[in-house]
Protein backbone atom coordinates (compact mmCIF):
# COMPACT_ATOMS: atom_id res chain seq x y z
CA UNK A 1 0.00 0.00 0.00
CA UNK A 2 1.26 3.47 -0.85
CA UNK A 3 1.08 6.47 1.45
CA UNK A 4 0.79 10.09 0.35
CA UNK A 5 2.33 12.86 2.46
CA UNK A 6 1.22 16.49 2.29
CA UNK A 7 2.83 19.68 3.53
CA UNK A 8 -0.05 22.15 3.32
CA UNK A 9 0.84 25.83 3.07
CA UNK A 10 -1.04 28.96 2.10
CA UNK A 11 0.48 29.15 -1.40
CA UNK A 12 1.53 25.58 -2.15
CA UNK A 13 1.05 21.96 -1.11
CA UNK A 14 4.14 19.80 -1.05
CA UNK A 15 3.47 16.19 -2.01
CA UNK A 16 5.49 13.04 -1.29
CA UNK A 17 4.74 9.41 -2.11
CA UNK A 18 5.88 6.17 -0.51
CA UNK A 19 7.05 3.07 -2.29
CA UNK A 20 4.52 0.22 -2.48
CA UNK A 21 5.90 -1.43 0.66
CA UNK A 22 5.58 1.76 2.71
CA UNK A 23 9.29 1.93 3.59
CA UNK A 24 10.58 5.03 1.81
CA UNK A 25 9.19 8.42 0.87
CA UNK A 26 10.04 10.31 -2.31
CA UNK A 27 9.31 13.95 -3.03
CA UNK A 28 6.70 13.99 -5.80
CA UNK A 29 5.48 17.48 -6.67
CA UNK A 30 4.43 20.91 -5.49
CA UNK A 31 0.80 21.84 -6.08
CA UNK A 32 0.31 25.60 -6.50
CA UNK A 33 -2.76 26.51 -4.41
CA UNK A 34 -5.65 27.74 -6.58
CA UNK A 35 -8.81 27.12 -4.61
CA UNK A 36 -9.99 24.36 -2.32
CA UNK A 37 -11.92 22.52 -5.03
CA UNK A 38 -8.97 22.48 -7.46
CA UNK A 39 -6.49 21.60 -4.72
CA UNK A 40 -8.54 18.59 -3.62
CA UNK A 41 -9.13 17.56 -7.23
CA UNK A 42 -5.36 17.33 -7.82
CA UNK A 43 -4.84 15.36 -4.61
CA UNK A 44 -7.61 12.97 -5.64
CA UNK A 45 -5.95 12.50 -9.04
CA UNK A 46 -2.66 11.59 -7.37
CA UNK A 47 -4.41 9.17 -5.01
CA UNK A 48 -6.13 7.48 -7.95
CA UNK A 49 -3.03 7.42 -10.19
CA UNK A 50 -0.81 5.83 -7.53
CA UNK A 51 -3.49 3.78 -5.73
CA UNK A 52 -2.77 5.49 -2.42
CA UNK A 53 -4.23 3.77 0.63
CA UNK A 54 -3.53 6.37 3.31
CA UNK A 55 -2.99 10.12 3.47
CA UNK A 56 -0.55 11.72 5.95
CA UNK A 57 -0.89 15.48 6.47
CA UNK A 58 1.69 17.52 8.34
CA UNK A 59 0.17 19.43 11.24
CA UNK A 60 2.17 22.49 12.25
CA UNK A 61 2.64 22.94 15.97
CA UNK A 62 4.59 25.50 17.95
CA UNK A 63 7.66 24.72 20.06
CA UNK A 64 5.42 23.66 22.96
CA UNK A 65 3.36 21.28 20.82
CA UNK A 66 0.32 23.55 20.67
CA UNK A 67 -1.70 24.24 17.54
CA UNK A 68 -1.47 27.81 16.30
CA UNK A 69 -3.10 29.79 13.52
CA UNK A 70 -1.52 27.76 10.69
CA UNK A 71 -2.59 24.49 12.33
CA UNK A 72 -6.19 25.72 12.37
CA UNK A 73 -5.97 26.42 8.62
CA UNK A 74 -4.56 22.93 8.01
CA UNK A 75 -7.31 21.34 10.14
CA UNK A 76 -9.94 23.14 8.05
CA UNK A 77 -8.24 21.86 4.90
CA UNK A 78 -8.25 18.34 6.36
CA UNK A 79 -12.00 18.53 7.04
CA UNK A 80 -12.62 19.48 3.41
CA UNK A 81 -10.39 16.65 2.18
CA UNK A 82 -12.18 14.13 4.39
CA UNK A 83 -15.55 15.22 2.96
CA UNK A 84 -14.26 14.72 -0.58
CA UNK A 85 -11.83 11.81 -0.48
CA UNK A 86 -12.56 8.41 1.03
CA UNK A 87 -9.04 7.44 2.11
CA UNK A 88 -7.89 7.14 5.74
CA UNK A 89 -6.13 10.34 6.83
CA UNK A 90 -3.71 10.88 9.69
CA UNK A 91 -1.92 13.99 10.86
CA UNK A 92 1.78 14.04 11.67
CA UNK A 93 3.66 16.60 13.74
CA UNK A 94 5.64 18.63 11.24
CA UNK A 95 7.76 20.69 13.62
CA UNK A 96 11.20 21.32 12.11
CA UNK A 97 10.40 19.59 8.80
CA UNK A 98 10.95 22.69 6.67
CA UNK A 99 14.19 23.39 8.51
CA UNK A 100 15.30 19.78 7.99
CA UNK A 101 14.35 19.95 4.30
CA UNK A 102 16.27 23.22 3.91
CA UNK A 103 19.34 21.69 5.54
CA UNK A 104 19.15 18.69 3.20
CA UNK A 105 18.91 20.94 0.15
CA UNK A 106 21.80 23.10 1.37
CA UNK A 107 23.92 19.98 1.75
CA UNK A 108 23.04 19.19 -1.86
CA UNK A 109 24.51 22.58 -2.80
CA UNK A 110 21.35 23.78 -4.56
CA UNK A 111 20.94 27.46 -5.35
CA UNK A 112 18.40 29.49 -3.41
CA UNK A 113 16.13 29.67 -6.49
CA UNK A 114 16.15 25.89 -6.93
CA UNK A 115 15.60 25.32 -3.20
CA UNK A 116 12.59 27.62 -3.22
CA UNK A 117 10.95 25.61 -6.03
CA UNK A 118 11.25 22.24 -4.30
CA UNK A 119 11.37 22.92 -0.55
CA UNK A 120 7.68 22.10 -0.02
CA UNK A 121 7.83 18.67 -1.63
CA UNK A 122 11.01 17.86 0.29
CA UNK A 123 9.25 18.94 3.51
CA UNK A 124 6.38 16.59 2.56
CA UNK A 125 8.95 13.85 2.07
CA UNK A 126 10.37 14.49 5.57
CA UNK A 127 6.85 14.38 7.05
CA UNK A 128 5.99 11.15 5.27
CA UNK A 129 9.32 9.48 6.03
CA UNK A 130 8.91 10.32 9.72
CA UNK A 131 5.49 8.69 9.72
CA UNK A 132 6.73 5.62 7.81
CA UNK A 133 9.71 5.20 10.14
CA UNK A 134 7.51 5.32 13.24
CA UNK A 135 5.04 2.90 11.68
CA UNK A 136 7.75 0.46 10.63
CA UNK A 137 9.43 0.56 14.07
CA UNK A 138 6.18 -0.62 15.63
CA UNK A 139 6.05 -3.53 13.16
CA UNK A 140 9.67 -4.61 13.73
Amino acid sequence: MRFLGLDVGDKTIGVALSDELGWTAQALEVIPRKNLKEDIKRIREIIDDYKVGELIVGLPRDMHGKEGRQAKKVLEFIKAVQRSIDVPLRTWDERFTTRQAERTLLEGNLSRAKRKKIIDKVAAQVILQGYLDSRNQVRS
